[in-house]
């Protein structure tokens, strides 16, 4: 197995066939069909599965797609540091988070890293939040931002950010408006009077809530999973009206009016244009929330080009809650100037 074989192995996965493969590489369809069937022979496993209309990749074909485009990622930073001397640290950093937190944090982070230290390489885990801690348990990912894990065996955690947990839809018929109320003023301290935070948004108790048709996923969720313990905690049904795993599916529901459903602080960026229907509520008594954790691997020396990732992660992060482009109360460590 060599570094071509594995850039064959990745045009013929993109491409879907080995034929628009062959072309894209130049060179002849059965010399790029030995090579596959060589690296299949080499590894012991089929890579792809094959029909008329082309490849599709078998699930060791998938993990060898990930593997090859790290090491190939890897191969051309080496190229890259013999062919000049280093400006920096560099190498290739795996970073892994939820799905709604990436969609929100991971944009502004990779678009400065490629700014500052454009020798990093960051690979971005995006799964459910069950799946990032699967991830940097096995060691797949070098980063992690945990949810609500703040301590895990094997991993070095730190609690950063704490978010709470919102109810969205549309209120057709302004029942849910009723149930509204506005929340208790609080003491500004000086941290809070430099933050450019909206202002609070009203509040709903979660046994109104939860009496609502309810549009979520299913346990494998964290959302929820925290959901149906609260209710469960008081005693309370759910009133679901539509279960589905698909965060497409879930938005296309609530935003049609099928019902409502939990949304945690990092995806508020997402909703509608504000209308007179669509409702956005803090959930209270109890209080739903959720805190991240930022997770490396335990007893492993975090290296240069991590260091850098993981601080660009915390600065980005304090910036959005600072500037309230995420309505998250900052937990991590704090500089003089935040005093």
């Amino acid at each position: 197995m060599d570094l071509r074989t594995l850039r064959y192995f990745i045009a013929v996965l993109e491409a879907g066939s080995l034929s628009r493969a062959a072309g894209s590489l130049y060179i002849a369809q059965p010399a790029l069909t030995a090579q596959i069937k060589k690296l299949e022979g080499e590894l012991g496993v089929q890579l792809f599965e094959r029909s008329h209309a082309g490849v599709t990749p078998t699930p060791a074909g998938v993990q060898l797609y990930d593997d090859a485009r790290r090491l190939l990622s890897d191969a051309d930073a080496v190229r890259e540091r013999i062919q000049r001397l280093p400006q920096g640290p560099e190498g290739s950093v795996v970073v892994a988070l939820p799905f709604l937190l990436a969609s929100l944090l991971m944009g502004p982070v990779l678009a400065a890293m490629k700014k500052s230290h454009p020798r990093i390489r960051v690979f971005v885990h995006d799964d459910l939040s069950l799946g990032v801690k699967k991830a940097m348990l096995d060691r797949r990912a070098d980063v992690g931002l945990l949810v609500d894990a703040p301590q895990v065996e094997g991993l070095q955690c730190q609690p950063l950010v704490r978010e709470a947990m919102f109810f969205c839809g549309h209120d057709v018929d302004g029942a849910v408006a009723r149930m509204l109320h506005q929340p208790a003023a609080k003491a500004k301290g000086k941290a809070a009077r430099k933050s450019a935070a909206p202002a609070p948004r009203p509040e709903i108790d979660f046994a109104d809530a939860v009496a609502q048709p309810l549009v979520l996923q299913s346990r494998r969720f964290a959302i929820r999973r925290s959901v149906e313990d609260a209710a469960a905690a008081l005693g309370l049904p759910l009133n679901i009206a539509h279960e589905q795993d698909s965060t497409r599916v879930i938005r296309s529901l609530y935003l049609s009016g099928a019902g409502f459903t939990f949304t945690p602080a990092c995806a508020l960026h997402d909703q509608p244009a504000p209308r007179p229907s669509w409702v956005v509520a803090r959930v209270t008594r109890p209080d739903l929330h959720r805190t991240y954790s930022l997770a490396t691997q335990a007893g492993r020396p975090v290296d240069a080009a991590t260091q850098v990732v993981m601080d660009a992660l915390v600065q980005e992060m304090k910036q959005m809650i600072q500037t309230g482009d995420w309505e998250a109360e900052w937990l991590g460590p704090r500089s003089k100037a935040d005093a």
